[in-house]
């Protein structure tokens, strides 16, 4: 009968200890999956300025649109939680749309080479966005799965396991499609 409880006893803490390590393990992939998203709107904020300087030039008018950029990688250095980034990431987008919609009105522009690898580079860096995004999401769908489902939930709560939040896009300004005038903007 002793052999039988001691049995049961490591059973449960094998089981424990697996559920423990398992949660450890898909919050450091949540942890990592961040960090790929964070690298690379990094980036995309690295670019922007050799991307501005190219548009200028061009764009004289749309000082505005590169007073909110500014703002925004300014707002960038100070964000610190996924939310915070998930919005900037939107509101940045937004801008970047504006940016190459109006560009189509400049043939210059458009065959300036700094500005074609530039724009390539940025684009590049969206779909890496998007796929680090996704990635994520899915990483941090996992890892709250596991914090709330039977038994792992109550190890989660023993340890202080926190659910993640997911990178949303927030407001529907970004979902929007972006519009253009090219009546009376231009000088």
């Amino acid at each position: 009968m002793g052999f039988i409880i001691l049995g049961i006893v490591i059973f449960i803490v094998i089981v424990f200890i697996l559920i423990y390590n398992g949660l450890v393990e898909q919050k450091l992939k949540v942890d990592n999956a961040w960090s790929q998203i964070d690298v690379q709107l990094q980036r995309r904020f690295d670019l922007i300025p050799n991307f501005v300087e190219t548009v200028k030039g061009y764009m004289a008018h749309e000082s505005e649109t590169f007073k909110k950029i500014s703002e925004l990688r300014s707002s960038w250095a100070n964000a610190s939680t996924v939310s915070e980034k998930a919005e900037l990431d939107g509101q940045l987008s937004s801008t970047l749309k504006t940016i190459m919609a109006v560009s189509e009105n400049y043939p210059d522009l458009k065959a300036n080479q700094n500005f074609s690898e530039l724009s390539e580079e940025l684009r590049n860096t969206e779909n890496k966005i998007s796929f680090s995004r996704q990635f994520y999401n899915d990483t941090v769908t996992i890892y709250n799965t596991k914090l709330q489902v039977f038994p792992s939930n109550i190890i989660a709560n023993m340890f202080h396991f926190t659910a993640r939040d997911l990178f949303e896009v927030e407001g529907n300004e970004v979902r929007k499609n972006v519009k253009v005038d090219f009546g009376n903007n231009r000088k």
